[in-house]
């Protein structure tokens, strides 16, 4: 059985492919797979073209991220490891994945694990800052909020060092998740209803309820462009991130927190909403709003997942769900960073 493969999905990235996949094949050790999600830009013919040598798994449609990198696995059973890597990162570390493989190596409990993400801008004098969307690794707080080492809502720190041991994580990143075959087949994989947004997160609380241990790996390093897809402050990524919320929480909560959770919940996205159309934001205050009514209309088909993940649950306290309001720390208190909650 082969070591690893990285796993680059894209759909309609042919100017990322082209910047960013070189960089990856130079400085990995991992074969290098690119799974399409039916493009219709000229990425395939970029790949046959400028890239024949690696493999290409292309899909009939677009299923999104998490569907397609379901469809993308299925057909690679011969890796001990997968490591799912968006198509917007740049690798500068020779050999990157090298301790991340080691680390998997070393700690059978370990399902998963992600380098230290930071922000992908031209190389200077400027200290590196961290990446939003995974930084130095992943936590919950009391209400299903994510936040970051090195990342706290909008505030994210300068890497200076400050987050470079190895712990244990609630979540780690979608954008380089490094993520073991055979918990992945039985964990199921990503829940392809999400689409896109979360299900990383619902992933990685899936694998931690199984007992497993999540980390980052900060001797590898990888730098992400991120809003590749959707930026920051799209309506539709509003939606899915609040719909998707929303069913993660449904599904992995334990039975005595649930409704609390839900009820605050309601609170808190109604305010949420509310700030958007106080700063008329009427499109993302929709977003909101039809992001519960789906929630609501579609909740009965998790039921049965909620179900068997609760019966199987192996964990009853997940240290890393932090049992403190992020909103209230960050807003109330003033505590911007990691270190200071």
């Amino acid at each position: 059985m082969k070591a690893s493969a990285i796993v680059i999905l894209n759909y309609n990235g042919e100017k990322m492919l082209q910047q960013y996949l070189p960089t990856v094949l130079l400085n990995s050790q991992s074969d290098v797979i690119v799974a399409d999600n039916a493009s219709t830009d000229g990425s395939l013919q970029l790949m046959r073209t400028q890239f024949p040598d690696v493999p290409l798994l292309v899909l009939d449609r677009n299923y999104g991220f998490a569907e397609g990198y379901n469809r993308a696995l299925a057909q690679l059973p011969q890796y001990r490891y997968y490591l799912l890597l968006n198509s917007d990162v740049e690798i500068r570390q020779p050999q990157w994945d090298a301790p991340l493989i080691a680390y998997m190596d070393t700690h059978p409990l370990c399902a998963a694990c992600q380098p230290k993400l930071l922000k992908l801008v031209p190389q200077g004098d400027a200290p590196d800052t961290f990446e939003y969307a995974g930084a130095a690794g992943g936590f919950l707080d009391r209400y299903g909020y994510p936040y970051c080492r090195g990342r706290i809502f909008s505030v994210v720190e300068e890497d200076h060092s400050q987050y470079d041991d190895t712990i244990s994580l609630h979540w780690a990143t979608g954008a380089a998740l490094m993520v073991r075959a055979e918990d992945w087949r039985e964990s199921g994989g990503l829940d392809g209803r999400f689409f896109a947004h979360m299900e990383e997160i619902d992933l990685c609380w899936r694998l931690r309820l199984m007992g497993k241990d999540i980390v980052c790996v900060p001797t590898s390093t990888a730098y992400h462009l991120g809003g590749g897809t959707l930026n920051q402050g799209n309506p539709r990524k509003t939606f899915l991130n609040f719909r998707n919320n929303l069913l993660m929480l449904y599904k992995n909560l334990p039975e005595a927190r649930l409704h609390p959770v839900m009820r605050m919940r309601h609170l808190l996205d109604t305010l949420a909403s509310l700030q958007f159309l106080l700063k008329g934001d009427t499109a993302n205050f929709r977003a909101i709003l039809r992001a519960r009514r789906e929630y609501q209309k579609i909740r009965s088909q998790f039921t049965s997942d909620r179900q068997r993940i609760q019966s199987n649950r192996k964990e009853t306290l997940i240290p890393e769900n932090v049992d403190v309001s992020v909103l209230w720390q960050f807003y109330a208190k003033g505590k911007k960073t990691w270190k200071q909650l």
